[in-house]
């Protein structure tokens, strides 16, 4: 109890000092940046002056004067413009809460005292909460799917804290943990795309989250590397090609606004190294082009179009650069071609060192699943390889997940009984699993499916030792199931799952 009236006289606190938000703000990000300004530029120049030149004191004191002129003059530009970064972007960031019903194991309520649980293992309401990116101004916001991933309601509260709006799920993508919603609404400030690849590492940019309702938080900081894989993204085939920045994200950002100093949006915040839970010192946003790209296939076409290669490629580790006598800043290794795919008709080979996709100097996996990711099935793109230490160009067309260059709407069969839905899986997916035929179970909610503990995107390989080539097939022997029941199938991270229970 003592908690909970902290947490509710930090809220009474917060709406008394709301009048002073944005003077707090201005004052901490030009305290901040002013301390950081001057100490990387005032003092190197000062020293500099004093010990590589010859000048007389009175020569030496009008140079500090100047550059102490210029440098106020540059501290006030660059700090009123985060400010105004600040103000443009808070408004656009929302709440959102989510509640689903779980089934919840047996925990020591000592150490879990604010989850909704029932103590013995039987099913009950979970809330969660993060934040979302308002994209237009009818509506469609933009988060994190491990945001409102199992969820059963989506609630999202405006900046304003004064509306909370029911919203409706228009689609996800795991391969790179994003998901589009929607709220029914009319002239909402929204913000604008800026341009991720133009961001430089060592650029100042902002974190703004809305977390557990307190109204929008702001943090400072740089980009401090771009290209990270960091193996979050629980998907057969993720994209992880993050910005890297210390502004600070702590739980409850999720899914908010990385911007920069004009207030543009160039990452949606997603995750935080740390061993504890809370910030320390490393965030993670995924880029705007990523996220721009995909948020325009969801509204399309519910269904994120995405180019597939038919390839497998890996970093080059400075081992393999000194057998290969190359350059293990530079280039993927080709691993993997996939007999009559796309690369292999255009004569990609295995061995093969791509070092460009349409002329953009390629240096890692991730940069190279983050430039093919802004591709659609159909679409031509060059590889600059070297081969045998030569260099070359390769062209190749894009297939989708079905092994065509068509644009595909999106197919999922709906049971209500089981809670989910269920997809064929898709002819390219099939043979990079290894496996026949499988049912994917998507959108998971309140159901039979949730109760058996299945997990989203399991792919279910055979049900009772059958096969299925129609999800329609698979419903219907699941839903009037009755006796022993036998699950195999494959998890969302390539492993192998099973399943074994008892019905009546």
């Amino acid at each position: 109890m003592a908690l909970f009236l902290q947490i509710v006289a930090r809220n009474k606190l917060g709406i008394m000092m709301k009048k002073i938000w944005i003077m707090s703000i201005a004052s901490g990000l030009m305290s901040g940046v002013a301390g950081a300004y001057l100490f990387h530029t005032l003092t190197p120049r000062h020293v500099v002056m004093q010990t590589a030149t010859s000048q007389s004191r009175s020569e030496e004191h009008t140079g500090t004067q100047d550059v102490q002129s210029v440098s106020t003059k540059q501290l006030m530009s660059s700090s009123a413009e985060m400010v105004k970064a600040s103000a443009t972007a808070t408004p656009c960031v929302v709440f959102i809460k989510t509640v689903s019903q779980q089934r919840q194991q047996y925990v020591d309520p000592f150490f879990d005292f604010w989850s909704n649980m029932d103590f013995f293992g039987r099913r009950g309401p979970v809330s969660s909460s993060g934040s979302g990116v308002v994209i237009s101004n009818d509506g469609y916001i933009v988060t994190n799917l491990h945001v409102v991933k199992d969820a059963d309601q989506i609630e999202v509260v405006l900046n304003n804290n004064k509306q909370a709006y029911k919203a409706k799920l228009i689609g996800t993508d795991g391969s790179t943990d994003l998901a589009l919603i929607k709220i029914e609404a009319k002239g909402l400030q929204h913000i604008v795309f800026g341009n991720s690849d133009d961001i430089q590492i060592g650029e100042w940019v902002l974190a703004v989250g809305n977390p557990f309702n307190l109204t929008s938080t702001v943090t400072a900081g740089i980009v401090s590397a771009k290209g990270r894989n960091i193996n979050v993204v629980n998907n057969r085939f993720p994209i992880e090609s993050f910005i890297q920045t210390d502004a600070a994200i702590n739980p409850g950002n999720s899914g908010g606004a990385l911007v920069n100093t004009k207030g543009e949006l160039v990452g949606i915040n997603t995750a935080i190294a740390s061993n504890t839970g809370s910030y320390n010192g490393y965030g993670f946003a995924i880029p705007s082009n990523i996220v721009q790209k995909i948020v325009k296939d969801l509204i399309e076409f519910t269904e994120v179009q995405r180019g597939y290669t038919g390839l497998d490629v890996k970093d080059i580790d400075a081992a393999m650069a000194a057998k290969l006598n190359v350059n293990d800043n530079l280039g993927v290794y080709v691993q993997y071609v996939l007999p009559s795919g796309p690369s292999d008709e255009a004569g990609v080979k295995n061995g093969d060192i791509i070092v460009k996709v349409n002329e953009k100097p390629i240096d890692s996996k991730a940069i190279f699943d983050e430039q093919i990711s802004y591709f659609r099935p159909g679409d031509r793109i060059k590889f600059g390889i070297i081969r045998g230490g030569k260099p070359a160009d390769i062209y190749i067309k894009l297939i989708n997940r079905e092994g065509n260059t068509a644009i595909l709407k999106k197919h999922t069969v709906t049971s209500n009984t089981l809670g989910a839905d269920f997809q064929l899986v898709p002819k390219v997916e099939a043979e990079k699993l290894g496996i026949r035929t499988g049912i994917k179970i998507t959108n998971i909610r309140n159901g039979r499916i949730r109760n058996m503990g299945i997990p989203e995107e399991f792919i279910i390989t055979s049900f009772n030792r059958k096969e299925y080539t129609q999800a329609e097939d698979l419903i219907k022997d699941l839903e009037s199931a009755r006796g022993q029941i036998i699950i195999e199938g494959i998890n969302a991270n390539g492993s192998r799952g099973f399943y074994s229970f008892y019905t009546y």
